[in-house]
């Protein structure tokens, strides 16, 4: 199945639309303070918006009513929103106060009143890094999904967003960051509340029906108080790891704390981020009803085709079901869940913690402008560069590009003179499994660092094998194949005991879970 002509035309005019509104915010851009804070003018209601937009990706639209359709379906994963809500008053208290003391830019500049110009910088390095590898892999995983979908090259539609991206982010500065954020929560909000009201129209006996069926199945369980280490949804697991996300995304990393910057006071912005912690738990409520709503649904009529993972559901249901350019409507939210870009924050980063202590402190403002949107383009196109790579990465055939890219793993306490071992990043994309097991064969692998990367990539052996090597290794490999609800664990006779909570993050394993279920619906 495809769309048909009017979803492309929805889907079209949704990326110009929010393409121009951002530009239009280039009037306002005077000096750097206008284009990296909006002269601190947002108030509290757009922080929160902005902050929930920011946190919410493609995984949050099509992944998360998964938890609550799939087997065993509940709502256990609202106490991590929980846990956030907490971090969010933690870092309100303990971090924005800090923030607003002086004029800060980046939330780098107090690191260096607090410990120094090094600590500074090395924060600012990793920042910069880590948010172009991150973001452009998440424009891909992006792309990928509305690729598969509309049936358009990768590589235009990674060009089409990131160059809407660029435009806006360019010329309209955090302001046009912000307020598009606003404008496309309430688009992909408005995307949920039409795949809800889609499910109850067709499911015989509507809302009551839902609610019959979520209660007999357990499916509206949301608290689970057992201290069962193994369970990766407790209360405790739920309010442990949702405070420290929260604390380190909300409290340290530039790309939030830019919007908690932006606003009028520190009032306004400590309202605004508590505030969002709730609108997260409704909006995760409201995905999670969509579960519930779907599993009712499949048990009225049968899958159109076979089901391999949770993560398919939605997408089989958008495609199949869904006509006169709803689909289109639902694309459009899938991209404004994701089109959120970190590149205004990187510039002032960039600007603030690098050119003008280090180039150019006389740099006057029309200086310091110029230099804030040359870095702003560049910085687009780093992570245009990553998005369009990663594709190559993960396509065996066209893989050689990006060759060249390795990290390193050496075991820690190694002899001075010993080589080290490297293994490239387009071997790990393309086969983790056997990239890792490959490199628990060299004497100088740390068999920790292979279970983190194992982790991150999904290579369940490969953790299995690290994980005998190290207690540690055993540590961090368990909770990921517990996640992965992978049988092996069973299979290696392995009684570490699991930790006592997991992370939710956008990794590319779960995006290709995804993807594969889109596509499994085209193909049907």
């Amino acid at each position: 199945m495809t769309l048909s002509e009017v979803d492309y035309l929805v889907i079209g005019a949704y990326l110009v639309a929010i393409t121009a509104f951002g530009s239009w915010f280039a009037r306002y851009q005077k000096t750097t303070r206008d284009y990296f804070l909006t002269d601190r003018s947002v108030p509290w209601w757009a922080i929160c918006f902005t902050i929930v937009a920011t946190e919410t990706s493609t995984l949050t639209f099509i992944g998360i009513p998964a938890q609550s359709y799939g087997s065993p379906g509940n709502m256990t994963f609202l106490q991590l929103a929980m846990g956030y809500i907490i971090g969010r008053i933690l870092v309100s208290v303990l971090f924005i106060p800090a923030y607003f003391r002086g004029d800060l830019f980046t939330s780098y500049e107090l690191l260096q009143r607090r410990f120094g110009t090094r600590v500074k910088t090395l924060s600012a390095v990793i920042f910069l890094i880590t948010r172009s590898l991150a973001d452009g892999i998440r424009l891909f995983s992006t792309a990928l999904v509305i690729s598969i979908v509309t049936q358009v090259p990768i590589t235009w539609v990674v060009i089409v967003l990131g160059t809407a991206m660029i435009v806006y982010t360019m010329r309209g500065g955090v302001a046009a960051v912000i307020w598009t954020d606003v404008v496309q929560m309430f688009v992909y909000i408005a995307g949920a509340g039409a795949v809800a009201i889609a499910l109850v129209g067709r499911i015989d006996g509507g809302w009551a029906e839902v609610v019959r069926v979520g209660s007999e199945t357990g499916r509206f369980v949301f608290l689970d108080p057992t201290l069962v280490f193994t369970k990766p949804y407790t209360i405790w697991a739920g309010l442990l790891g949702g405070v420290a996300l929260t604390l380190s995304t909300h409290g340290t990393d530039q790309y939030l704390v830019q919007r908690l910057l932006s606003a009028k006071t520190q009032k306004d912005a400590s309202l605004g981020l508590v505030l969002s912690g709730f609108i997260v738990f409704a909006q995760f409520i409201l995905f999670l009803l969509i579960g519930v709503m779907l599993y009712t649904y499949y048990q009225q009529v049968p899958l159109p085709q076979a089901l391999g993972r949770p993560d398919q559901i939605l997408p089989i249901f958008v495609v199949h079901e869904l006509k006169n350019g709803l689909a289109g409507f639902i694309v459009a939210a899938i991209v404004a869940a994701a089109l959120s870009p970190s590149l205004n924050a990187m510039a002032a980063t960039t600007v603030s913690d690098f050119y003008l202590p280090y180039f150019n402190p006389t740099a006057d403002q029309s200086t310091q402008m110029r230099v804030s949107k040359q870095a702003t383009v560049a910085w687009g196109v780093v992570q245009l560069v990553v998005a369009i790579g990663a594709q190559f990465m993960t396509e065996s055939v066209l893989n050689a590009g990006l060759a060249v890219l390795s990290f390193d793993f050496r075991r820690i306490g190694e002899s001075p003179g010993e080589p080290r071992q490297r293994i490239r990043v387009k071997d790990m994309l393309v086969d983790a499994d056997s990239a890792l097991r490959f490199a628990l064969e060299q004497p100088s692998i740390d068999a920790r660092r292979v279970a983190l990367w194992g982790t991150s990539l999904g290579a369940s052996h490969a953790m299995v094998t690290a994980a005998r090597r190290s207690e540690v290794a055993a540590l961090v490999a368990s909770k990921a194949l517990y996640s992965l609800e992978a049988p092996i664990v069973r299979v290696a006779g392995w009684d570490t005991p699991m930790p006592l909570f997991k992370l939710e993050h956008d990794y590319m394993p779960s995006t290709a879970r995804v993807v594969a279920g889109i596509q499994s619906v085209m193909e049907g």
